[in-house]
């Protein structure tokens, strides 16, 4: 996973807030060139410079095996087929998830990755034969996890291919949690590259190596400035050199870039509120929950957490929203007809659940909620 940092505290700025949006504060400006001009770490030292890293370079072995395993001068559709059956056949598709980024080398000869590793393997691999392929960014439901005093909110990226006349196709390394109905964008290799950086400074920034990750951080931002998670980190990363000043304008960088980033507001919140800034606090947690509130993810979450507590009527009013952004979602109605199974509503548990049925990507996840839906409504009437 592709992951963006933020401190503990700041996260729980997330839950706080009310649905209004009051008028926006003033600020004081810090040019964006002093944010990464680097004095904070390295005062008037020239910047000491990054090894280039080709995050698509092949080498030898990677040809080899792909000379062995897809034949030149077929159709594209063969030859992606060829290359996805080798690579599971030898081992590399699928294998060692252990969240490390490494180039599309590294990850063939680790053979262990994390899906912008294996997903940099493959465009380069693909690419190599001959196949039209792009990173693809792809908007799965907020996914947060806590590594010593820092939540980790991960992202995902996976590939396309371009078939011609045959249409596109997904090849993607988390399958497990991959559904057909995310939001999917193609976005270039520069934004890959951003990516690559943002995580090896992420991993730098946890190491207490702020140098390192100030390095990363800026040279991601040099491949595309346009990439806002990488102005939101370089803020925590002076928000935890005690860069108050510098930390504000990171934050507002990423979201001049980006209006919605949450994390970014929700830094920002409690930023001003270590600062005794009542005023701008409670402007971004205001921000927040407005944001959050739109999000029909969120709002399932909210479900789930209500549902729990027996509070029927309010999960099913948040799912409702849910449903109203995001139509398509079986997991929204499956727990709609939960709700109202709990409420003695069978008949229309039972048409939430055939929705969420019929709304499961594949045949697997069909099966499972076929067999779940029987369990239920076995000796309902």
């Amino acid at each position: 996973m592709n992951r963006f940092w933020v401190p503990l505290l700041c996260c729980q700025a997330l839950l706080w807030g009310c649905t209004s949006a009051p008028a926006e504060p003033a600020y004081v400006e810090v040019a964006s060139g002093q944010l990464l001009d680097g004095q904070v770490f390295f005062g008037e030292k020239p910047l000491p410079q990054l090894a280039e890293v080709d995050i698509l370079a092949l080498d030898d072995d990677m040809r080899e095996f792909l000379a062995q395993h897809v034949q030149e001068r077929r159709n594209d559709y063969l030859q992606l087929h060829q290359l996805l059956y080798a690579m599971i056949d030898e081992g590399i598709f699928g294998l060692e998830y252990d969240g490390a980024t490494r180039t599309a080398r590294q990850t063939f000869h680790a053979q262990a990755g994390n899906c912008l590793s294996f997903t940099n393997m493959f465009v380069a691999m693909a690419r190599d034969v001959g196949l039209n392929v792009s990173y693809q960014q792809v908007a799965i439901p907020p996914d947060w996890s806590q590594s010593g005093d820092t939540f980790v909110l991960n992202r995902h990226i996976n590939v396309y291919i371009d078939l011609g006349t045959r249409g596109g196709h997904v090849v993607d390394f988390n399958i497990d949690d991959m559904k057909a109905n995310y939001d999917r964008t193609v976005v270039s290799d520069a934004r890959a590259q951003a990516h690559y950086y943002n995580n090896i400074g992420v991993e730098k920034m946890q190491q207490r190596d702020g140098r390192s990750a100030f390095l990363n951080f800026k040279r991601g931002i040099e491949a595309d400035q346009r990439f806002a998670p990488l102005w939101t980190n370089l803020g925590t990363l002076y928000r935890r050199h005690q860069e108050v000043a510098f930390a504000e304008a990171s934050y507002r960088m990423a979201l001049k870039i980006d209006a919605r980033d949450m994390l970014a507001m929700s830094n920002l919140s409690r930023l001003y509120e270590q600062q005794g800034d009542a005023e701008r606090a409670a402007y971004y947690r205001e921000r927040v929950t407005v944001y959050r509130l739109r999000n029909p993810y969120y709002r399932y979450h909210l479900a789930k957490e209500a549902f729990q507590s027996a509070d029927y009527n309010t999960s099913i009013e948040h799912l409702e929203r849910a449903i109203g952004k995001k139509p398509e979602e079986d997991s929204f109605y499956f727990l709609l007809g939960l709700n109202y199974l709990q409420e003695g509503d069978s008949k229309r548990a039972r048409r939430y659940f055939d929705k969420a049925e019929s709304l499961a990507a594949g045949k697997s996840l069909k099966q499972n909620y076929r067999n779940k839906i029987d369990e239920l409504l076995s000796g309902q009437s």
